[in-house]
C-alpha cells in the first residue's frame, strides 16, 4: 500500500471531483446497505448531502465504518456526520457543494431551512484505484 501520491491525488480529483454517483455501503443489525449517492471528492475524502435521521445515518452513527465504490475505484472508511447543511462551520463546504450539485441541489429534493439537511463526511483510510492499466493501493491515512 502506498500513501496518496501527487499522481493518485491528480486522478482522484479529476474522477471524483466533481459531481459523481457512487454506492455507499453500511452495516445495520449485522447485514450490509448499499445504495448510490452523489458524492463530491476533495482531499481524502467524499462529501454527501443526505436526511440526517435516514436510515444510513443511523446506521452511520451506530457503525461508523463504510465503503464506497465509484469509476474503477473502491474504497473503505469511516462516515462522519458534518451537522446541518446551514451552520456557519460548514459554510466552506456548502458553497462548494451548491457549486458541483448547481445541476438539481434546488430542484426540492432538498429542504435546506430544516436543520436534518446535513452534510455526511466520508473521510477515507484506504481504497483501490485503477487507472490506465495500473493499479494503485491507496492509503489515505498515512
Amino acid at each position: 500500500m502506498e500513501k496518496l501520491t501527487e499522481t493518485t491525488a491528480m486522478i482522484m480529483k479529476e474522477r471524483f471531483g466533481k459531481d459523481n454517483v457512487i454506492a455507499l455501503a453500511t452495516v445495520g443489525e449485522g447485514d450490509p446497505y448499499v445504495r448510490y449517492v452523489n458524492a463530491y471528492y476533495e482531499e481524502g475524502a467524499f462529501y454527501i448531502i443526505t436526511y440526517g435521521l435516514s436510515q444510513k445515518m443511523r446506521q452511520i452513527e451506530s457503525h461508523g465504518a463504510v465503503s464506497i465504490a465509484g469509476e474503477w475505484f473502491t474504497a473503505k472508511g469511516k462516515g462522519v456526520n458534518m451537522g446541518y447543511f446551514g451552520k456557519p462551520e460548514n459554510a466552506g463546504i456548502a458553497r462548494m457543494l451548491r457549486e458541483v450539485f448547481v445541476e438539481w441541489i434546488d430542484n426540492g429534493h432538498n429542504n435546506f431551512a430544516d436543520e436534518n439537511t446535513v452534510i455526511l463526511k466520508i473521510e477515507l483510510t484506504e481504497g483501490v484505484l485503477f487507472s490506465q492499466g495500473k493499479r494503485y493501493h491507496i492509503d489515505f491515512v498515512g
